[in-house]
């Protein structure tokens, strides 16, 4: 009896902190919605939302309109389950594989963080996930420097390339970028192209160099990241 009261106290433990990691993800979060997706009662959440805000946690609103959780609010991010785990081991790999020196380096620095704060019991299950992701793979050479670039999207700054199409016709290029993004085997750089007046995705393979500017770009309605998932999505 008493190891069944344990576990259902672990249970709603889970769920608790589980209702503020959606709640921290929606604008507005219903106790219908919330009972559907965790299988209990609305009075259920009524009362994990109560004893959630007697806690401490800065959640407003009302039973039949929804609630949403006061901006700054966090949580110590080190509450694994086994999946997430597995999420972040694999995508850890991913990185050491796929990346430069630099983002290979950091994903190991976060796999050591965490290993050294979770309970042994997921340490152990951490050390044993067995998703892999291969060191040998194609991908086509890179020759510019991808610490700078991931720089130049992260500051907002210009950069100036020298490119060349697969037609092998060279240009020089003013660009905004705006992400990097990893399609096997191949590194593109999404960017908003002063040139064309318009979004390119540039293959890393083909700029044979790229200046960082010193000038800074605003994000302009029309030019930014959103905006071209937008379109490329319609």
């Amino acid at each position: 009896m008493l190891f069944a009261r344990s576990e259902e106290h672990m249970r709603r433990a889970d769920r608790l902190f589980e209702i503020i990691q959606i709640l921290r993800r929606r604008k507005l979060a219903r106790a219908r919605d919330l009972a559907e997706h965790f299988e209990v009662s609305e009075r259920t959440i009524y009362r994990d939302i109560q004893d959630l805000i007697v806690s401490g946690v800065p959640i407003e609103g009302e039973a039949g309109v929804g609630y949403v959780l006061r901006g700054g609010f966090d949580l110590p991010p080190l509450m694994f389950n086994e999946r997430e785990l597995e999420a972040l081991v694999l995508g850890a790999r991913m990185v050491q594989s796929w990346s430069d020196p630099e983002l290979a380096e950091a994903a190991a620095d976060v796999i050591a963080k965490v290993e050294t704060v979770i309970p042994a019991a997921l340490r152990e299950h951490m050390a044993k996930t067995a998703l892999i992701a291969p060191a040998r793979h194609y991908a086509e050479p890179v020759k510019v420097d991808m610490q700078a670039l991931r720089a130049a999207v992260r500051e907002r700054r210009k950069l100036r390339l020298s490119y060349c199409d697969e037609q092998d016709r060279a240009s020089e290029r003013e660009v905004r970028p705006l992400a990097l993004a990893f399609y096997g085997p191949v590194w593109l750089l999404v960017a908003w192209c002063e040139l064309r007046v318009d979004f390119r995705c540039f293959r890393l393979d083909r700029i044979a160099e790229a200046s960082v500017l010193a000038e800074r770009f605003r994000l302009e309605p029309g030019r930014t990241l959103q905006d071209f998932l937008k379109r490329d999505g319609e």
